[in-house]
């Protein structure tokens, strides 16, 4: 056994110069680094201040406009009309011609009640001595010398639905009845019925139908007529 063991090759010492020459070389790599690094934080911090979230208040909405301003309009004016009735009054002389019919013109029962103040309104006030304004020229048959009487009416015509099932029934109405004795389509107005499918045949006899018309003092009025019409099985 050896006792002492061979080194293969033996180490030169390093002089002087190689180790200044190795520290300025280390010095000079970790400057480097160092300059590296700072150049990408700069730069990072570039990039995430161009990428930075900022949150923008969103506009206002605008305001909204202002409320029109509306006048109240009173239902009647500083002298409203009294509170009370119409009455029909025959005229004075006989016209020698038909007059024209104004579809236009409605009858008002409400007018007519025989309550109140006679020549008042049904619309005015207790103690009102206002103008009294009432449009329409049809009449009751109570008020009129020779009230609507049938000429040809036809028979209303059975819905085929309810005359299968059995189904009975009525429509009561009232519309006016104008000065050549034919039904004014306008005026149509159901009471009550016991089924709606009732209510167009019902119109349609009532449409249909011929009359004579109502006369004041031998003139031809108009006149409003309440009709029942019933609807019976085996009728």
């Amino acid at each position: 056994m050896l006792e002492n063991l061979v080194e293969s090759r033996p180490k030169r010492p390093r002089t002087r110069g190689q180790v200044a020459l190795s520290v300025i070389l280390h010095a000079l790599l970790i400057y480097g680094a160092v300059q590296a690094t700072a150049s990408a934080v700069e730069t990072m911090k570039a990039i995430l201040a161009d990428t930075t979230m900022i949150w923008l208040k969103p506009p206002e909405p605008p305001p909204p406009p202002p409320p029109e301003v509306v006048e109240k309009q009173e239902v009647f004016t500083a002298n409203p009309p009294p509170l009370g009735f119409q009455t029909v009054m025959p005229p004075t002389e006989i016209p020698k011609e038909i007059p024209l019919v104004n579809l236009d013109e409605r009858f008002d029962a409400a007018q007519f009640t025989g309550k109140g103040v006679e020549g008042g309104s049904a619309y005015g006030v207790v103690g009102g001595t206002g103008p009294v304004t009432v449009t329409g020229e049809a009449f009751l048959a109570e008020n009129v010398d020779d009230p609507v009487s049938p000429i040809n009416q036809p028979k209303p015509r059975y819905p085929p639905v309810l005359q299968q099932a059995g189904i009975q029934g009525f429509v009561e109405a009232r519309y006016v009845v104008d000065t050549t004795g034919r039904a004014e389509p306008a005026s149509w107005k159901v009471l009550s019925s016991t089924h709606q499918q009732f209510e167009p045949s019902a119109r349609e006899a009532a449409m249909k139908s011929t009359f004579k018309p109502a006369r004041i003092k031998g003139r031809p009025v108009r006149q409003l007529v309440q009709q029942l019409f019933t609807f019976k099985i085996g009728q």
